[in-house]
């Protein structure tokens, strides 16, 4: 694993970052937006697990992507 970087939800994520991962983030904050919390001091983080990369929101949300590209998130459980 390598690790990438961080950046506050809401905010421009990583240029390297691309495509179907993006959607994922883009789908992810625009849910979290309609809720009612606090989201504002939420972060993501940015790692890399063999070259493909995985972000994980403070609240436990994992988006990863497989190797034929598809993207897969993962809500954190109650």
């Amino acid at each position: 694993m390598q690790l990438g970087t961080r950046w506050t939800l809401g905010t421009t994520p990583p240029s390297r970052l691309s495509g179907p991962i993006l959607a994922g983030i883009v789908a992810v904050e625009a849910e979290i937006a309609q809720l009612s919390v606090d989201a504002s001091t939420w972060r993501w983080t940015l790692t890399w697990l063999e070259g493909r990369p995985v972000c994980e929101l403070d609240d436990g949300t994992i988006i990863t992507v497989d190797p034929a590209g598809s993207v897969t998130v993962t809500e954190p459980s109650d």
